[in-house]
């Protein structure tokens, strides 16, 4: 049974690092490193909760009732679709923001995207500040309810179907965008413009606007990772380590070679090397966090074994990181 409850944590947290991972896949396979992940998770985890908080203000408008009898006035659909739409939307006009200075402007990607973490973890803290816990917190239940019939299946009903929707909502978004990517002309497109934007463009392919589609769906798809972060694996509470997550997501992007569908079972990897450290007893605070770090130390293993294969469906995009001048074609 301790198994199972270590399993079923990892798969909880590893959902957060599946969409987080997918969003910047999409994103790297049209051309962009976008290292603006981890405030990109927070603005849309900040998002979702302040859009639940304002549902809970309009639903409860004029009720007398305690924060713990809010239930009765709220719609459980409405509670997890609104806050759902709310980060994918916040975290979507991150990554406009991001494409506007890198494919517009052509500003440094690198130096971008840091400075949009940065800017995104203030936002989200300014965002959050503005609601109270109790507001959004109470959603957390409607995010983390599973199926009726799991119970009476035992340890192989919980370790299959005792998740919340963005479980599985999160599965459905990672086979999506692999099948997308690799299997229809739209993801061929997009992935010439990732590889030789120069090319693309001759061909009539227009390279703004798949490198703009591509940035705003991945980071709103990011985005989905931190509410999921604060929602399920949080049960609701707001912490401020939505960064780290993320960037444990770009790593993921590595470890998995740019395939999507592979951080599947790649997430649930990193999620069950992140929280090892508090399953097993005796361990001490200082090295908890040193086992936190194995899933770096795991994608670092995994580039050099890309590196001395240099196979090129394992590589990333040939132009990944640089901007296109359309001039110098």
């Amino acid at each position: 049974m301790a198994v199972i409850n270590f399993i079923f944590s990892a798969v909880r947290i590893a959902m957060a690092f599946l969409l987080g991972s997918t969003g910047e896949t999409l994103t790297e396979k049209s051309g962009h490193l976008n290292l603006g992940i981890p405030g990109i998770m927070c603005v849309g985890a900040a998002g979702g909760c302040v859009a639940e908080a304002l549902y809970t203000r309009a639903a409860v408008a004029g009720k007398t009732e305690a924060p713990a009898e809010y239930g009765q006035y709220i719609s459980p659909f409405l509670a997890v679709v609104i806050p759902i739409f709310a980060a994918f939307l916040c975290a979507a006009l991150m990554g406009l923001l991001y494409s506007f200075l890198t494919v517009t402007l052509r500003a440094n990607q690198n130096v971008s995207g840091l400075a949009l973490t940065t800017l995104g973890i203030g936002v989200a803290d300014y965002m959050i500040s503005t609601v109270r816990p109790a507001e959004f917190g109470h959603a957390s239940k409607y995010f983390t309810a599973y199926l009726p019939f799991a119970d009476s299946l035992g340890g192989f009903g919980k370790l299959f179907f005792s998740y919340g929707v963005m479980v599985y909502l999160s599965v459905f978004i990672a086979l999506a965008v692999s099948f997308v990517l690799f299997k229809t002309s739209v993801g061929l497109r997009l992935r010439s413009v990732g590889e030789d934007p120069a090319t693309a463009d001759a061909a009539g392919i227009s390279v703004t606007k798949y490198r703009y589609i591509a940035t705003l769906v991945g980071s709103g798809i990011a985005g989905l990772g931190g509410l999921t972060y604060v929602m399920d694996t949080l049960n609701g509470n707001w912490e401020y380590v939505i960064d780290a997550i993320g960037w444990l997501s770009i790593a993921l992007v590595i470890f998995t070679v740019w395939k999507p569908h592979l951080g599947i079972p790649g997430s649930i990897l990193f999620g069950a090397l992140y929280i090892a450290g508090s399953y097993i007893s005796g361990v001490s605070t200082a090295n908890k966090s040193l086992i936190k770090m194995l899933p770096y130390a795991v994608t670092v293993i995994v580039l050099i074994i890309t590196g001395v294969r240099r196979k090129k469906e394992n590589r990333p995009p040939q132009g990944l990181g640089v901007n296109y001048f359309r001039e110098e074609r």
